[in-house]
Parts: C-alpha cells; structure tokens; sequence
C-alpha cells in the first residue's frame, strides 16, 4: 500500500489585533436583514414582529417614519405693513391702486373727514398701521374715558371745531388715539391732559382718579368716519375717571399742538392735516 503524503499544514496566524469590520459593513448588513423581513409575505396586521437573533423589534412604521401630506393652506392672516412712506405723497400712490376712488378722493373734502397728510403723521407715530390687503385696514388702539359727575352723569364730546371750519358731531366719551407702548393709564392721564387741559390748571395726574376694575377691552370693525372707504379696527381699552374741578354745565375747550414734538419737516406735514381745534362737552344722564 502506498502511502500518499499528506500536504504540510497550513500556518495558523493570530489576526490583526486591530483588524475589525468596518461599522458602514455592520450597519449595511442590518438593514438588509430589517428590509428582508419586513417586505416577506406574510398576511397584514396592524402590527408585525421582526425577529432577528438576539434583537426584536415591533415593525410600526408610523413610529418611526412621518409621512408629510399637503393639504389646503389656511387663510393667510393680515399683514401689517411696517414699510416707511417717505411723505403723504408715497402713501398717497400706494393707497390709490388699493381704495375706492371716490373714497379716496373725499378725504380731507368732505366736512369732517382728513386727509392723507393725517394718516401719514399717525403711521409715522406708530399711532397707526395698515394691513397689506386691498382695502387696506387701518388698526389703531383707542383709550376711552367715561368721566364721571357727581350725579353719576357722564360727560361726552357732544362735537368738535376743525381747522378747515368744518364741525364734526360726535356723541361719545373722551376718546384718543394711543401712543406706541403707552399703558392705558398714561394714555388717560396724556388724554385728559391735552383735551380738558385748557380748563384744568392741575397737571392730570394730581386730578383724575381711574375707577378700579373697570377696565374693559372691545374690539370694534367698521368704516372710518374720518377716511372714507378705509375699514377700521378699534381695539377700545375703556375706563371710568373722576376728574376734578370741571364745569358743571356745558362748557368748551381748546386742542392742544398734537404733533408739536414733530420736527421741522413734520410740523409742515402736521400745518397740512385737518385738526382739532376745540371741543364742546356736555353732560348726560346714565339713562338716556
């Protein structure tokens, strides 16, 4: 019998201490078992188990995949403008195109409106801002004061003189446009200030006593009086006061310099705008 030689044995060799696989092959292997399993045939169910050895998960796509669906975009809100007009006339053009031109052109002609230099002095002081629609809407917040007599009457601006000899009726307690981050309070005491401060020799603060509790804030929609055809939102912050030593009985009052903090160049703006030059008061029982 012939012995066949057997072939020498093969050296045994330690592996590299630092020859590992790379984590790209393990994660690459993973996910090819993850996407085996989890396309297999098996009969639907609102929820599978993916066995692998030595690792399990529940397969819940919804828990671990978020599917982005598009649906109808909900109406945009309004956009205030917050865009600088140069001057009345800037404002001018960019109002036209957006108001009716009837409107338009009753500003500031017809008794008891204003005009274009007016809106522009009250969006210059932040007193004022347009949404970018078409109308525009112009929204200003208003402090109202409901002064209160010592018979429990109240006192209303029953009309006001304008600077184009225009009157204007009004019907309505002290009311006055708000200055930007002015607290209620200080717009009551800046109101009663340059409304009744020609008949009160005491500053504001020394004389007015705001009722507690009550404040209260409405919000108001409706057509500005004082620019045809532009719709207004009034957020109303409204008050009750006492205020010491006025009139029992009718009386009048002059209008204080609105804008005489302006600069030169507001100020010929403001000498444009129709303004308030005095106001004639009453006072009117809770009842009627």
């Amino acid at each position: 019998m012939v012995e066949i030689p057997q072939p020498p044995p093969r050296p045994i060799t330690p592996p590299h201490p630092h020859h590992h696989g790379k984590p790209a092959d393990f994660l690459f292997a993973a996910l090819s078992i993850f996407f085996l399993f989890s396309s297999s045939s098996s009969p639907p169910s609102s929820s599978k188990t993916l066995k692998i050895p030595f690792f399990s998960c529940p397969l819940k796509p919804r828990r671990f995949l978020k599917i982005f669906t598009m649906s109808n975009p909900s109406p945009k809100p309004r956009r205030h403008t917050h865009r600088h007009f140069a001057n009345p006339q800037s404002l001018s053009d960019w109002l036209k195109p957006r108001l009716p031109s009837d409107s338009f052109a009753s500003w500031g002609v017809k008794p008891g409106t204003k005009n274009v230099h007016n809106l522009w002095l009250e969006l210059s002081e932040g007193e004022t801002s347009l949404a970018d629609s078409t109308p525009p809407v112009r929204t200003v917040n208003v402090v109202t004061v409901r002064i209160i007599g010592k018979d429990g009457s109240t006192l209303v601006e029953s009309r006001q003189e304008l600077s184009d000899g225009s009157v204007r009726d009004r019907c309505r307690p002290l009311s006055e446009k708000m200055k930007p981050d002015e607290t209620p309070e200080e717009a009551v005491f800046r109101a009663v200030k340059e409304e009744l401060g020609s008949i009160i020799p005491s500053p504001a603060e020394e004389i007015v006593r705001i009722v507690p509790g009550s404040y209260k804030k409405n919000v108001e929609e409706r057509n500005s009086a004082s620019y045809p055809g532009l719709p207004a939102r009034y957020i109303l912050h409204s008050v009750d006061a006492i205020v010491e030593g006025l009139p029992e009985d009718q009386f009048c009052t002059e209008e204080a310099e609105e804008y005489e903090h302006c600069d030169e160049i507001g100020m010929g703006i403001a000498d444009q705008a129709v303004s308030v030059k005095r106001h004639h008061w009453k006072w009117v029982n809770a009842e009627s």
